[in-house]
């Protein structure tokens, strides 16, 4: 059983070394760090909750390859961002940028709460109304109730 923690970490270094393959680096330095601070900006679209950065899947590698290509051709990152956005659609973006519909999604949920709330303050500021009081009947039918 105390064999067991070992082979996991050593599990996990496999894991990193086979996720980051030195074939796929880029020879400069400055270039390869640049990407890599883009890889955690881009979103895989295959885990949609991981950035290309830690994902292992087929097209996450696909994406750091183009990211690193496009590197090495000096683009900049924001040309490199439109590119993936065009692409892709915004939702590669792990941040999206601020837009009208970005906003309104963003934004939504809250305004239906507001309401809500609103809603029940109204309701519970409202006067009661004049259906609220018993008849003569139904206060005579308790009252046999009440008495046995």
């Amino acid at each position: 059983m105390r064999l067991a923690p070992g082979l996991a970490a050593l599990a996990a270094v496999f894991c990193l070394a086979a996720a980051a393959d030195p074939r796929d680096r880029l020879s400069d330095p400055g270039q390869e760090a640049r990407a890599r601070a883009l890889f955690q900006q881009i979103r895989c679209v295959v885990c949609q909750n991981e950035s290309i950065d830690d994902s292992e899947a087929e097209l996450a590698r696909d994406l750091r390859q183009t990211v690193r290509a496009q590197v090495a051709a000096g683009r900049s990152d924001a040309e490199i961002r439109r590119f993936l956005v065009q692409r892709y659609g915004e939702f590669i973006l792990l941040r999206p940028r601020f837009s009208p519909a970005n906003a309104a999604a963003w934004l939504t949920p809250f305004a239906i709460v507001i309401g809500g709330v609103a809603v029940l303050v109204l309701r519970a500021r409202k006067p009661a109304t004049g259906g609220d009081t018993l008849t003569p009947e139904e206060e005579a039918r308790i009252a046999r109730l009440r008495d046995g």
